[in-house]
């Protein structure tokens, strides 16, 4: 699964394989913690983070909504997603 960004001690990961199921959605990874955000609502689908990550990946994800759409269609044809820049 490649990581699109990172920031903060977060990963941002998106799955490449055609039959990845809806919603379109990213994979997030800091520490111990895992969650799922749903790209069209950007808020959290599963899983769990701590809230000050749960704010920066949200507001991350708000940011970069329309990049990540076009990532999700990449990875819904089996095309690697391209790197998304990270909050700073």
């Amino acid at each position: 699964m490649p990581t699109i960004s990172m920031f903060y001690g977060i990963i941002i990961r998106m799955y490449f394989a055609p039959g990845e199921h809806n919603p379109p959605h990213f994979h997030v990874y800091y520490n111990d913690f895992r969650a799922t955000v749903d790209i069209r609502s950007c808020e959290i689908s599963s899983g769990d983070l701590p809230g000050k990550q749960v704010k920066l990946v949200l507001a991350w994800a708000e940011l970069h909504q329309e990049e990540l759409m076009a990532n999700w269609k990449l990875v819904m044809n089996g095309e690697e997603p391209f790197k998304i820049q990270p909050l700073s």
